[in-house]
């Protein structure tokens, strides 16, 4: 049920990020093709995250204290491009435009996130 969630919250993330955010596009043709392929891609980014972003913590430690944490921005928005070009591979109507929209998007994707999930019920009694 957690996972469920976190996608809902995630999916509704991605959703406002692209309303927000210019260069950031759902272009299905319809609402429901946009709900099913934010769902997808928020997927897609939950699985990017998962996998990767340990490794890159741990390879990439120095770079966050050399930066002051600042490094953890670049790796989001790459992590972000990366699952850009995934969804590209499984052909969903999701565009990304470059790095400073990926930049911009991954902190309001992270802003958003932490929001929804504040103000979510039940989710603070675990």
């Amino acid at each position: 049920m957690g996972f469920l969630i976190r996608l809902v919250i995630g999916a509704l993330a991605l959703w406002i990020t692209s309303l927000v955010v210019p260069g950031i596009e759902l272009t299905g043709r319809s609402a429901g093709e946009d709900a099913l392929t934010v769902l997808v891609v928020a997927f897609i980014f939950g699985v990017v995250n998962a996998v990767l972003k340990p490794i890159i913590h741990l390879v990439g430690c120095v770079f966050y204290v050399l930066t002051l944490g600042l490094f953890a921005l670049v790796v989001n928005a790459l992590l972000f491009l990366l699952t850009d070009w995934i969804a590209h591979v499984f052909d969903l109507p999701f565009e990304i435009d470059g790095f400073w929209p990926a930049f911009y998007g991954a902190i309001v994707m992270a802003v958003v996130s932490w929001l929804i999930g504040v103000v979510w019920p039940g989710r603070s009694e675990r």
